[in-house]
């Protein structure tokens, strides 16, 4: 987001077309910094408002220079024990290098051996006033990376962070060297490289649309033999259309224009290829066709930054044509996707169905957005839904349900929440925010500060960490959150001659003027009628955006203070139907009473069947001939679909959830936290809140196979075994015989990883296991491997073994056992899904956590009629295991028989009219699309 982004930008006239080009870019500019400052006085109003107390200097220098600390333990850690590797692993202290360590698949597409998280970092330095720290980094850029690999990297990725990062250096070295006392060695060696980088993704664009390739090969570039790459047919959105900022940068830097013009045809093929009636795009596209690969839209991942990057194209190059998309695709966001304060996706071809119950994490940039439009109110309100999650997780979970439950556990440390908190305080001037921003201060060190750096969390229910700190940590979280509490004063420079590109890199505003492009046709308005609605709030009036009523942003967000809280949460309704205007909004699945005649009957309309099973449970089977008309059937898809997307979330909710393996002791402190496989028998960890804490020792026979030979090292403590030669439950009589408090197995499978394998609960033998008494936990080799070395290293290691990881302060001089805000939502979680008996084994005899389930269309059943949000079980699924899972895995017969109960399909009349063939190529069309996203991963 631009660091001058604090209220709207653009034309105030409400004119179409126009070339662009520049035209009035100088004015604009200035017009641009007028306007900031309009609104930082205009906000001063709410800055007094009695509901939260202004902070005060002290404070505000405390935090900031406590943000500086946290930079500083990050980035030192990966300059000593990382660089010049692309990251810092946090937990096992040491560089990632891309082909040492267990693939992560998509992910390390970023990782190229080109020192990522320095490059990424260069402008942070000097925004944080380490002008020193900053040349040197810029001379080990220069002397040591090297941008010609062998290697396969991602465009995109690449773009933002190496070609961004690039560029924001050279644009603050600059700057240092015209206030005459640092740099003045510097002669534009960044830019240099900038432009080899840029000449080396170039033939990604070997398209005959115009859209590149998802990936390059740094040497090879794209389809040679060596490349390994070029076969692709598919890229998200974002990624072809955000490349305009540092593309148009490099251009007008170098006067190269080939840059721009390859940057340039990719959106305007994009805007070409929206859906004509809804304004929307997909989130994947053919490259070589065009057509839409992923009908879905909305605007987190694989969408987000396109829309950014179009309303900034506008701020730094002047061209009309940029903001009039913009506000063609935001009518269409609000229109089509923003239920306040939810932003639910929807098709692109029916955008008033939804395609999802979920949302993910990287949408919290959107508020910021927001801010730059000029829409405050929405931003005030999604903003706040956000921060409500976060207080109830700690963290932003990357994905979550619109009734506020876990979807994706993981939060990888993403910046975009404090990005648009920076963007709400600059343009309201509300102390709530400075607030926010506390909360997420204290929130990172107290749950991912490690000794060697930050950790991502692989669970924010559970507290347990990832071995991994990617580089937009140190390149946009410490700087947004530095920006935050910095008063004008206290930065070398002015933060408003610049926007910031999505990773937060700096661009100079002047480059507007610079090597000008060619004036250009518009052909945005060969597609869409313009009109004066295309520029509504669009460099807005401080009086409408900030009324003189000092309560004004919070009375916005005090209605949801409580919405993530509630017991069942439900969605709010677009406006029309707000107002009373419109129809009724169509039932929703997380809503259904099966005890409600007036849902009944909506289910009658909608060709949906209710049948009373023997057992209690309640069977829905919709028979789409049956409903009142085409929208009703359509309503009735859409949903069983829900109902069959409850059914699977809870089915994997039901089963036990991963544990935690906190280390306790010097120098952890509890601020390392391992993913722990659960086991079915023993301690309960959900049931005792102080959990099981000791000393680790390692059992001789070091696979607990056999009676244990070392039991005075063992008595007391928690016992460390190597996995295989036996059962799980034999280990844990074994260990509970010598005395052991506690129990964990290792996987012996060389460099496995919760990051790359499904965890599994530990099973019995088949036999009676209530003898077993003490907890036992699983890790696989990575994680265990790191209480191993911490045992070489430092002899005495405690860990606490838990349901979640502790609460602690930073020297964790004292457990306290309280339970943490999460306990009544987990806990209501597992009343939700108690009565779901689903466990599924794979081949090895492992009960999988993880393994998702397989959706069918026909029927689900209801298992609690009185549940807000209902139980389910779909009727051809798996129903229970009959046997217990082995630890042995050479042993078939100990694998446990799986029963199904299949469910009568039902069958369609092919004698129907055509329209009606017409709506059931729809609905296939539709049910491939909900299989598609249920497989999709961010």
């Amino acid at each position: 987001m631009s660091g001058v982004a604090v209220g709207g930008q653009g034309r105030s006239d409400g004119g179409g077309g126009g070339g662009g080009g520049g035209g009035d870019s100088a004015g604009r500019w200035a017009g641009w910094k007028l306007l900031a400052l309009g609104l930082l006085s205009a906000s001063s109003v709410l800055a007094a408002a009695p509901a939260v107390q202004a902070m005060g200097r002290e404070e505000k220098r405390r935090l900031g220079n406590q943000v500086v600390e946290m930079f500083d333990h990050a980035y030192s850690n990966y300059m000593e024990h990382a660089y010049p590797a692309d990251e810092l692993m946090p937990l096992t202290c040491r560089g990632r290098v891309r082909g040492q360590e267990p693939s992560r698949g998509d992910v390390d597409d970023a990782l190229g051996k080109f020192s990522l998280t320095l490059i990424d970092t260069l402008d942070t330095l000097v925004v944080l006033n380490k002008t020193k720290e900053f040349e040197e980094a810029v001379k080990k850029v220069i002397r040591d990376v090297n941008l010609d690999n062998d290697i396969v990297v991602s465009v995109f990725e690449t773009n933002i962070r190496v070609l961004g990062g690039l560029l924001g250096g050279h644009s603050v070295a600059i700057m240092l060297k015209e206030k005459g006392e640092d740099m003045q060695w510097y002669n534009g060696e960044l830019l240099h490289m900038a432009k080899q980088l840029g000449y080396k993704l170039l033939p990604a664009f070997n398209t005959t649309s115009g859209l590149p390739y998802p990936r390059v090969n740094l040497k090879f570039g794209v389809r040679s033999p060596e490349a390994r790459t070029g076969t692709e047919t598919d890229t998200c959105t974002a990624c072809a259309g955000t490349l305009i900022l540092e593309f148009a940068a490099l251009s007008r830097f170098t006067g190269a224009s080939i840059f721009e013009e390859y940057a340039r045809k990719a959106l305007d093929f994009l805007w070409e290829k929206r859906q004509r009636s809804s304004n929307l795009v997909g989130v994947t596209i053919n490259i070589h066709t065009g057509d839409w690969v992923r009908k879905d839209s909305g605007v987190g991942a694989g969408i987000d930054s396109y829309y950014e990057y179009l309303l900034k194209a506008y701020v730094l190059l002047g061209d009309d044509s940029f903001l009039e998309r913009f506000n063609t695709h935001y009518d269409a966001i609000m229109r089509y996707i923003s239920q306040p304060p939810l932003l639910l996706d929807v098709h692109i071809h029916k955008p008033m169905l939804n395609a999802r119950t979920w949302m993910d994490s990287l949408l919290a940039f959107f508020p910021g957005l927001q801010v730059l439009k000029g829409d405050i109110r929405p931003a005030i309100e999604t903003h706040e839904m956000l921060y409500q999650v976060i207080k109830k997780h700690n963290f932003l979970p990357e994905a979550f349900t619109t009734d506020f439950r876990v979807h994706w556990a993981q939060h990888p440390l993403r910046p975009e929440f404090a990005e648009s908190t920076y963007f709400l305080y600059k343009a309201t001037g509300d102390p709530y925010y400075l607030e926010v921003g506390k909360t997420l201060i204290e929130n990172l060190n107290k749950y991912a500060r490690v000794p060697c750096g930050f950790a991502a969390m692989k669970d924010v229910r559970t507290g347990s960490h990832e071995d991994r700190m990617d580089s937009f940590f140190l390149a946009e979280m410490f700087k947004y959150l530095y920006l935050l509490f910095a008063d004008k004063e206290d930065l070398t420079f002015d933060i408003e001659d610049y926007i910031f590109t999505t990773e937060a890199h700096l661009l100079p505003l002047w480059l507007s003027t610079a090597n000008q492009t060619a004036p250009r046709k518009n052909i945005t308005t060969e597609y869409t009628e313009l009109d004066d609605s295309n520029f509504d709030w669009t460099c807005p009036n401080t009086q409408i955006l900030f009324p003189n009523d000092p309560m004004y942003a919070q009375s916005i967000r005090e209605p949801l203070k409580n919405v993530v809280d509630k017991s069942c949460p439900r969605g709010v309704s677009r406006a029309e139907e707000s107002l009373g205007t419109g129809p009724k909004p169509p039932l929703r699945a997380r809503d259904f009473m099966a005890s409600n005649p007036e849902h009944l009957e909506i289910l009658k309309k909608m060709g949906v069947s209710l049948i009373h099973l023997k057992d209690g449970r309640v069977q829905l089977v919709q028979h789409a001939i049956q409903a009142a008309s085409s929208l009703d059937a359509e309503d009735g898809l859409r949903f069983m679909q829900e109902m069959i997307e409850l059914s699977s979330q809870q089915q994997k909710e039901q089963q036990l959830p991963p544990r935690a393996v906190q280390i306790v002791s010097h120098p952890f402190f509890g601020r390392v936290v391992l993913t722990a496989g659960p086991a079915q028998f023993g301690m309960d960890l959900s049931k005792h809140k102080s959990g099981a804490r000791g000393f680790v020792a390692v059992s001789k026979p070091y696979n607990g196979c056999s009676e244990i030979t070392n039991p005075e090292a063992l008595k007391d403590k928690i016992a460390l075994m190597q996995r295989g030669q036996c059962m799980f439950a034999e280990k844990a009589r074994n260990i509970q015989k010598a005395g052991a408090i506690g129990g964990i197995v290792i996987d012996d499978n060389e460099g496995s990883s919760s990051d790359t394998a499904p965890l599994f609960q530990m099973a019995g033998d088949g036999k009676n296991t209530d003898d077993i008494t003490v907890p036992m936990l699983f890790l696989f080799n990575k994680e265990g491997s790191i209480i191993l070395d911490a045992i070489q290293e430092y002899e005495a290691v405690e860990v606490l073994l838990s349901d979640k990881a502790k609460d602690r302060d930073l020297e964790m001089e004292s457990m306290d056992q309280k339970s943490s805000d999460n306990d009544s939502h987990n806990q209501r979680s597992e009343e939700i899904s108690a009565d779901l008996n689903l466990v599924s084994q794979d081949p090895e005899g492992e009960v999988g956590l993880e393994s998702p389930a397989e959706l069918g269309s026909s029927s689900v059943s209801l298992m609690d009629q009185e549940s807000c949000i209902p139980k389910l079980q779909e009727t051809n699924k798996l129903q229970e295991t009959s046997s217990q899972a082995s630890d042995l895995e050479n042993h078939p017969e100990e694998q446990s028989k799986i029963e199904s109960d299949s469910s009568p399909t039902d069958s369609w009349d092919n004698n129907k009219g055509q329209s009606m063939e017409s709506i059931l190529a729809d609905w296939n069309e539709d049910i491939e699309a909900f299989e598609m996203m249920e497989k999709d991963e961010l």
